[in-house]
């Protein structure tokens, strides 16, 4: 095991050699399979959606949990921040917010969701689509400037309590991949 001074969790953070070879390992499957299942179980617990869904939808979040696919311990896992999801239909959303990045910047970003894919499980909402994302603020892309990236994405709705799971592509030498999650809650 290596120790790195982590400035999100403390004086020392253990972590797994596995990381720094570029494989996932089955640890880190095991805990994003630990992580997907609580959210799941988390939006299932929550009230079930009844009949058809009202539109506009307004969702506030406290940021995002990333699981980085290489990161050899020196990038944040916990992106706090807070930002807001307004669904327009079932198919349309606009985010937008701040966070601090996985380089332990602050980072702004504004989207638009097209979520054409639908399904119901258990009385919960399912959206599946593309965020197409304006971010900033990752120094080693653009000197922290913007970019567009594209973000493969699904929604699991409850009546108030939902979960964004996203998949962040690797830029080489710029953006570290990451599996990222997002808990929200519906205040309209």
């Amino acid at each position: 095991m290596h120790y790195h001074r982590c400035v999100s969790l403390g004086p020392r953070h253990r972590h797994s050699p596995d990381l720094e070879t570029g494989r996932v390992s089955g640890k880190v499957l095991r805990r994003l399979a630990a992580l997907a299942s609580f959210s799941i179980l988390t939006v299932a617990a929550s009230k079930p959606v009844r009949g058809e869904e009202s539109y506009p939808q307004v969702w506030v979040n406290p940021g995002f949990y990333s699981q980085h696919f290489r990161s050899g311990g020196q990038f944040r896992s916990d992106n706090w921040g807070m930002g807001a999801e307004v669904a327009f239909s079932p198919d349309h959303a606009l985010l937008g917010g701040s966070f601090i990045n996985s380089d332990s910047k602050r980072s702004q970003y504004g989207a638009y969701w097209w979520r054409p894919l639908h399904w119901r499980l258990a009385g919960t909402a399912v959206h599946a689509g593309v965020v197409a994302a304006a971010l900033d603020g990752y120094p080693n892309y653009r000197n922290g400037g913007w970019f567009v990236a594209p973000l493969p994405s699904v929604a699991i709705e409850g009546e108030r309590i939902g979960a964004n799971l996203m998949i962040v592509p690797t830029i080489k030498n710029r953006v570290q991949g990451a599996i990222a999650i997002q808990l929200k809650l519906r205040i309209w």
